[in-house]
């Protein structure tokens, strides 16, 4: 899907670029999709991973599908969401490298937020995304 996204980094505001995030993003006419929150749970009920690079892994493939169901690409991502427990530098390191690498140089307004529990004990890691779906493939 080809998206009429506009990037930002406007000079008034940290150029996050080299970061893999943009400080803003536009989306033109089209509609938008909101994608719950993706967990590392397997779409066959499977375990949840029990590190937390496992539950990256899991939650970039869980990620990818949901972008699949609605015949998008990380360039229709207008916007992400990553909560985690016990964020840090060290949390930081592990989640955001492969979630980089998953927006293939898109570079969405992102926002990492570290909380205190999510919805059962042994998730570490959940990502939500605003997608944006073109006028033309709106359905």
């Amino acid at each position: 899907m080809s998206s009429a996204l506009i990037r930002l980094n406007p000079d008034t505001l940290p150029d996050t670029s080299d970061l893999g995030y943009s400080q803003i993003s536009i989306a033109g006419p089209g509609r938008l999709a909101f994608v719950s929150g993706q967990v590392a749970i397997p779409a066959d009920g499977g375990e949840v991973p029990a590190s937390l690079e496992g539950q990256v892994a899991q939650v970039v493939e869980n990620l990818g599908r949901a972008l699949d169901a609605l015949t998008a690409t990380p360039q229709d991502i207008a916007q992400m969401r990553i909560y985690v427990r016990e964020l840090d530098d060290a949390a930081m390191g592990i989640a955001m490298p492969p979630l980089t690498a998953f927006f293939q140089g898109a570079r969405p307004s992102v926002t990492g937020i570290g909380v205190a529990a999510l919805a059962a004990p042994d998730l570490r890691i959940e990502v939500e995304m605003v997608v944006h779906l073109p006028a033309e493939n709106a359905t």
